[in-house]
C-alpha cells in the first residue's frame, strides 16, 4: 500500500473513527489494560479530545487511517495509525504537521512496553527526557519524549 492518505483537520464526525482506532489498538495489545470501555473512549473523544485539542486525521479513501491529537501546551496526546495503514509513512506525515503547528518543541508520552513506538519516535528526532514507574491511569511505566527544533540527533 502506498501513502496516498490525505492529511486534514478532524471533524467531530471523525471522532468515532479515531476512538475506534484506539480501541482496536488496546484490544490487540496484550500488555495494555482496558481502563475504559469502548463507549467511554468514544464519548471522551467526541466530548473532550475534539473540544480541547487540535486533532488531525489521515484519510485513506473514505476511512480515517490514523490521527494525531495535539494540546495547546505542545503535547502530542495521541498518535495512532490503524493496523492496515501502518508502515507507509502516515505517522511520519502526522508528526510533520504537528511539528509545523508547534515548530519549537513537541512532547509526548509512550509506554515503556511500546518498543515499536519508541523506535518510531526516536527515528523522528525525539529523545527520552523522563521516565516514570507508572503514575498514569494504566499504572504502566512510561517515557516522556521531547523533540526540539534544530537539535542534531546522534
Amino acid at each position: 500500500m502506498t501513502n496516498s492518505a490525505v492529511i486534514r483537520p478532524a471533524e467531530r464526525a471523525d471522532m468515532v473513527a479515531c476512538a475506534g482506532i484506539l480501541n482496536r489498538w488496546i484490544d490487540a495489545t496484550p500488555w495494555m489494560p482496558r481502563v475504559h470501555d469502548h463507549a467511554d473512549v468514544e464519548r471522551y473523544y467526541e466530548e473532550t479530545v475534539f473540544a480541547e485539542r487540535h486533532v488531525i486525521v489521515a484519510e485513506h479513501g473514505s476511512e480515517v487511517a490514523g490521527f494525531l491529537a495535539l494540546s495547546d501546551d505542545r503535547y502530542v496526546t495521541a498518535l495512532y495509525v490503524d493496523t492496515p495503514h501502518r508502515g507507509v509513512g502516515i505517522g511520519t506525515r502526522l508528526l510533520e504537521v504537528a511539528k509545523n503547528l508547534s515548530p519549537q518543541e513537541l512532547n509526548l508520552w509512550t509506554f515503556e512496553n511500546n518498543r515499536a513506538a519508541q523506535g518510531f519516535y526516536e527515528s523522528q528526532g525525539f529523545q527520552v527526557v523522563r521516565r516514570t514507574d507508572g503514575d498514569n491511569e494504566e499504572q504502566l511505566p512510561d517515557l516522556l519524549y521531547q523533540w526540539q527544533a534544530g537539535e542534531v540527533q546522534a
